[in-house]
């Protein structure tokens, strides 16, 4: 089955009606088949994007708890790469969210995310590579 990476805005968009991509969230979701993958630092930015609503948080760990979301857990090991990847691109700048992304590309060799972060055509992995966003087309 397919993987792809999912970044903070698109899940913060499924969950908040009031966002911009909501609908285009939904649809995402709908017809998206394979497994989407994500690092505890975008769970933890999506949360408290979420802030708004406890309701609406506690329905977007449930949802991560039905399967929804799988999580990929950042090494100890990663945390020189991340700081190198923040380093390099901190004209733009990348957090610890986006490194963490990028470093799970990176180990297993993930060619796609779905974001609408722009940064991500920028960001390049250590194949110099771009993951490619199929979230916003």
């Amino acid at each position: 089955m397919k993987s792809i990476l999912i970044d903070a805005g698109p899940l913060i968009a499924l969950f908040d009606k009031s966002d911009h991509y909501h609908i285009q969230a939904i649809q995402f979701l709908k017809s998206y088949r394979g497994t989407l993958l994500t690092t505890w630092p975008v769970v933890t930015e999506t949360s408290h994007m979420l802030a708004f609503s406890v309701r609406t948080q506690v329905a977007f760990l449930q949802w991560i708890n039905r399967g929804g979301l799988h999580l990929i857990e950042t090494e100890y090991s990663s945390i020189a790469r991340m700081i190198e990847l923040c380093n390099k691109f901190q004209d733009v700048p990348m957090d610890l969210a986006d490194a963490t992304l990028i470093v799970a590309a990176e180990e297993r060799n993930i060619k796609e995310i779905a974001t609408i972060d722009s940064d991500f055509y920028i960001y390049r992995d250590v194949r110099k590579r771009y993951l490619k966003n199929i979230f916003i087309k």
